[in-house]
């Protein structure tokens, strides 16, 4: 993917967008999608807890027990939400994925659209 996923040829600006990220508290996941649907950059921000994550961070095999964070917004927003997350992230490499759904309901699509760009 592109780093900006509006620069997909078939993708429309308002697109809808999943962005997920994993954090280490419910508390930290918590306040960042407090923060990400009250600033209008997501529509709608789930959390999901108990992930666990095993990965190699500076030569060493780590287990962490996460939380990820699921914000719906557009793909105009990709920018901003990436950002706002890097910036308010508290790990040094935060995992900021996105994707856009291939299929999903016309009026929730539009309802997010109308609660990022309002």
């Amino acid at each position: 993917m592109p780093q900006n996923p509006s620069e997909m040829l078939s993708v429309k600006p308002n697109q809808l967008l999943v962005v997920v990220t994993s954090l280490p508290s419910l508390e930290t996941a918590q306040s960042l999608a407090h923060a990400l649907v009250e600033k209008r950059i997501a529509a709608c921000v789930q959390l999901s807890s108990g992930i666990q994550s095993i990965y190699r961070w500076e030569g060493k095999v780590c287990e962490e027990a996460e939380v990820l964070l699921s914000a719906k917004t557009t793909v105009n927003q990709w920018r901003t939400i990436s950002s706002f997350i890097e910036k308010n992230h508290p790990y040094d490499l935060p995992e900021i994925l996105a994707f856009t759904p291939e299929q999903h309901s016309e009026q929730y699509g539009a309802w997010v659209s109308s609660e990022v760009n309002s």
